[in-house]
């Protein structure tokens, strides 16, 4: 769901304020929800219209008083809804609005166990890029991207974010409009704040749909989504659309739902995010024979990269002082990438790089050009979550600090091994394999 300068916004200060003209504080990057199937629904055609910006109308919520901070934890469901209501109530929150939205909400266990789930295994990148560009979804992309064609150049005119960009985002959140989620909005983010691990955000989400209610841009009988909270074709949550909702259509309201308020929205979005006009997410490249991998996961110009005789396999030139990032997703033996701003720019989605990766081949895809040129080294296995947390608890023993032993291979884990590697005898490329990590997982 994607999808949004996520944030979670400290519900006190978002009920002080209770408005929509005053900004939600943001989170950084917001975390997505998945992987979406595919399914092969007709869609029906929406008429491309201009992109209209028109100024945000206020919601009726007055400012008050900040109720007392949230309880950690509730004796029942009941209590909590009771307490969360008394208090959206007393910051100026309508107490039908809020009535109507909590008086139908069931607590989801289902949702709770999503939330704190944990995949077996850790997945490596060639699932997730063989995912994003399915037949399924690059063919039904190029029609969706052809009927929108017009709409979407406007867009990136406007914007300067690609249109294959934004194609590829719709693709990833909804499978193009057709998968926009089934979860009882209210219930799946009541349950979420209820169990009291995401509580803040879960209420500060529920606050925003109320005056997403109150403005008019959602309708009641539109409260379906994701499980986590994403709503409409490209998978806002409540908060963020509320910040970053455009009105695409020019009918005077910005509806997640709407094709065109959706894309515009994505389109907005990203640029606000810092998306550079012109460049690609990424460019693969090659290394020299002597490459030193140390400068693994370092950002350093094109220039510098260039005289490191790291060199563009499509001869791409890019302005000497533009900073990339080189990423190895599987290491030595798969393919080489400098990532440039925009790639950051994506995982505002989803921050995770197998996302951004997956959304960028997608929209090659679409626009019609190849794919990676290095074949993946299929041939590695990924680890299971309790051998990724003996792996970080045996680095950190050892002096390498993975900041913590949650049984997920993020950026700290990554490094940490690749100062292992250096430290005995292997290439540092920070690629962890059941090969290659197999001393420190039993």
């Amino acid at each position: 769901m994607m999808l949004k300068k996520q944030y979670i916004a400290i519900l006190p200060v978002l009920l002080a304020s209770g408005c929509a003209t005053q900004q939600v504080v943001q989170q950084p990057k917001p975390v997505r929800h998945g992987n979406v199937q595919i399914t092969q629904k007709q869609t029906v055609r929406v008429k491309p219209a201009p992109v209209v910006i028109e100024q945000k109308p206020t919601v009726t919520v007055q400012p008050t008083t900040p109720p007392p901070a949230p309880q950690p934890t509730y004796r029942s469901f009941y209590d909590w809804k009771n307490d969360f209501s008394n208090r959206a109530i007393a910051a100026g929150y309508n107490p039908s609005d809020v009535q109507r939205l909590l008086g139908s909400a069931q607590l989801n266990t289902q949702v709770i166990s999503l939330d704190s789930g944990q995949p077996e295994f850790s997945k490596m990148p060639w699932d997730y890029a063989d995912s994003a560009v399915s037949d399924a979804r690059v063919n039904n992309g190029r029609s969706k991207f052809a009927e929108q064609r017009s709409y979407l150049s406007q867009l990136e005119s406007r914007y300067g974010v690609n249109a294959e960009i934004v194609a590829a985002i719709w693709g990833m959140e909804s499978a193009y409009g057709a998968v926009t989620g089934k979860s009882d909005l209210p219930s799946a983010l009541a349950s979420l704040a209820y169990d009291g691990r995401r509580q803040e955000f879960a209420e500060t989400q529920l606050l925003s749909l109320i005056q997403l209610l109150q403005r008019g841009d959602v309708y009641w009988s539109q409260l379906q989504g994701s499980w986590a909270g994403g709503m409409g074709q490209t998978q806002f949550i409540p908060g963020t659309w509320l910040a970053e909702g455009v009105d695409g259509d020019g009918d005077g309201h910005r509806n997640p739902w709407s094709t065109a308020d959706a894309l515009a929205s994505t389109a907005s979005y990203l640029s606000n995010s810092g998306w550079v006009r012109g460049l690609a997410p990424f460019y693969e490249v090659s290394l020299p024979a002597a490459f030193d991998y140390n400068t693994v996961a370092t950002r350093r110009s094109f220039a510098e990269w260039r005289a490191l005789g790291v060199s563009p396999i499509d001869g791409a030139y890019l302005d000497s002082g533009t900073q990339l990032e080189l990423w190895l997703p599987a290491g030595k033996d798969g393919p080489a990438l400098l990532l440039s701003p925009n790639f950051d720019v994506i995982k505002v989605y989803n921050n995770s790089s197998n996302y951004a990766l997956g959304v960028s081949l997608l929209g090659k895809a679409i626009a019609g050009q190849g794919g990676l040129q290095k074949s993946w080294p299929r041939y590695e296995r990924p680890l299971s979550t309790i051998q990724v947390t003996n792996l970080q608890q045996r680095l950190t023993s050892a002096g390498y600090d993975t900041k913590g032993a949650d049984g997920i291979i993020g950026s700290n884990t990554r490094k940490a091994f690749a100062r292992w590697q250096a430290d005995n005898g292997q290439t540092p490329d920070g690629f962890i394999t059941q090969r290659s990590a197999s001393s420190l997982i039993w």
